[in-house]
């Protein structure tokens, strides 16, 4: 075996033994995902970042080989520019679109489901999706929103088929659908081509990949995608019940889709940002009614499926620690933003492996020292635990400092061995 060969297992190893809570041979510390850091500190816009994946996936080999993670970092956390202009996608704003080539991408929403089309949906959640929904979402796919498209696609025959479906997809705006869908498919090929090279070599020199998948939670599904965070924090009052069949109904969908990332890219760690469920949004008894239970069934299912959830709790998570000691002993691999430390040690130590939370304020105007104290104070919390992998609070933030991010490293080889 190659001495590449033996780092990568001895990362992946590492990586296992920390979210198991079993004790690995020292801390690992690997940035979770990182948006625009790698290029950013190497002098590459934003905008070359989302529009050359060459060129990002590049910046992303060098950092981790210049601060050797114990993982590599996934290129596909800034999307490919190119294809959200050939889709036309209307709730997201990126450099080389409508933003400066300096300026991170950012996700806008919108109200795509009206409050009064939940039972439309309910009804035939595929259609109004491709009828209603992504019309909304896709200047390309308006075309889906103005041809009448048949209800009962299943009661078509061979007749149908020679005359209905030609028919629809001959009129012009249905072709010129077609043919962005094709540049749309074109693109990715060439946009996964290079990024499946890139985590190949990446794991040849001995970094194993961090995930495979990402899902999200029901409620934040429909709080992203269909009602906006105003829609679907007022529904919570106004109209809960059709929210809660809503969020039952995408619950087996936000499953599988984690299943299928990570089959599809050969790892069994699937990633879960988590957008709604921070303090700030909702009070307990709320979280417990329309949140939980969501996230609850998504993360079983995947441990079910063998599959190591890794949710990203972003927000303040404090209020939310009991809810997470019900889940299963070292088969969650908590990645937290913002929570009172002592609390979490002594609510989860025994539950759940800590990932992160050096402060991403602290990465870009902290000094090393002070980054040094931070994860220093991490080891003392959760080292007893086995169970601590460092990283920053949301990953390592676009302004990071080099020589901080460097320091972060450099503590856990100093204070992390076990």
């Amino acid at each position: 075996m190659s001495a590449n060969e033996n780092n990568y297992q001895a990362r992946q190893q590492r990586l296992e033994n920390a979210i198991a809570l079993r004790q690995p041979d020292r801390v690992p510390v690997v940035p979770l995902m990182t948006h625009y850091y790698a290029t950013r500190s190497l002098g590459i816009s934003n905008r070359d970042s989302q529009y050359d994946i060459a060129k990002r996936c590049g910046a992303l080999k060098e950092t981790v080989l210049r601060y050797d993670f114990d993982g590599a970092m996934d290129p596909q956390a800034v999307f490919p520019g190119k294809i959200l202009e050939i889709m036309g996608l209307t709730h997201l704003k990126w450099p080389g679109g409508v933003l400066r080539d300096d300026e991170p991408f950012q996700f806008s929403g919108g109200e795509t489901l009206k409050a009064s089309e939940y039972d439309e949906f309910l009804a035939d959640p595929n259609g109004c999706t491709a009828r209603k929904l992504w019309p909304q979402m896709s200047t390309a796919l308006a075309p889906l929103g103005q041809i009448p498209l048949p209800p009962l696609f299943w009661v078509s025959g061979d007749y149908d088929l020679i005359y209905m479906l030609p028919g629809i997809l001959s009129a012009p705006p249905m072709l010129d659908l077609l043919k962005k869908l094709v540049a749309a498919a074109e693109e990715f090929q060439r946009y996964a081509a290079t990024a499946g090279k890139h985590m190949a070599e990446m794991a040849g020199l001995g970094y194993p990949m961090l995930f495979g998948g990402v899902t999200l939670t029901a409620f934040d599904w429909v709080g992203d995608f269909f009602r906006n965070m105003r829609g679907v924090l007022m529904d919570m009052r106004r109209n809960p019940e059709k929210l809660l069949a809503t969020i039952e109904l995408l619950i087996p969908a936000t499953i599988q889709k984690g299943i299928i990332g990570a089959k599809m890219a050969g790892c069994d760690r699937v990633f879960i940002p988590l957008h709604w469920g921070g303090g700030g949004f909702m009070s307990n008894d709320m979280y417990a009614r329309f949140y939980w239970p969501s996230l609850k069934a998504l993360l079983l299912g995947l441990v079910d499926a063998g599959i190591t959830p890794i949710p990203l709790f972003e927000g303040d998570y404090t209020p939310r620690l009991e809810f997470l000691a019900e889940l299963p002993k070292g088969k969650v691999a908590g990645h937290f933003d913002i929570v009172d430390r002592k609390k979490a040690r002594e609510i989860l130590g025994d539950t759940m492996c800590f990932w992160g939370n050096v402060p991403a304020a602290l990465l870009a105007t902290g000094t090393p020292q002070q980054v040094k104290d931070d994860v220093r104070e991490l080891m003392d919390l959760f080292g007893d635990t086995g169970g601590l992998i460092v990283d920053g609070s949301d990953g390592i933030p676009d302004e990071a400092r080099p020589e901080n991010v460097a320091a972060m490293v450099e503590a856990v080889r100093e204070y992390g061995v076990y």
